[in-house]
């Protein structure tokens, strides 16, 4: 296979890197194991990809990829907005790579390889 599976079906790694892209644009910085980040980063870059298009069939295919939640209680954004406002505008002149995964080491308990993925 082309991609990994992270040893579920195909509906709970969806709602896993929708909920994981979700947290990702709202903190811009979280904390996963090593395999998940290492998935992640595609689906990110793909979403920062739709942002930059910014037309309405862009927001539309990004809906449907993320949770509808609020980024910042201050001023009541919700992530969409964010994604198409701030994060895609930090990156016009980038061609691709929107984001980064640092090693951090075994989790305590499994031993579980983690990472921190951000944004660039």
């Amino acid at each position: 296979m082309a991609y990994v599976k992270l040893g579920r079906t195909s509906a709970a790694r969806k709602a896993l890197f929708r909920d994981l892209a979700t947290d990702l644009i709202i903190n811009e910085r979280i904390e996963t194991t090593h395999d998940k980040a290492k998935a992640l980063r595609s689906f990110a870059d793909k979403l920062v990809t739709l942002g930059k298009r910014g037309d309405l069939h862009a927001r539309r295919q990004a809906a449907t990829l993320i949770r509808n939640e609020i980024a910042d209680e201050e001023t009541g954004q919700k992530v969409l907005q964010k994604l198409f406002g701030d994060i895609s505008g930090r990156y016009e002149n980038r061609q691709g790579g929107y984001t980064r995964v640092l090693k951090l080491g075994p989790r305590r308990g499994d031993s579980a390889e983690m990472a921190i993925i951000e944004f660039v």
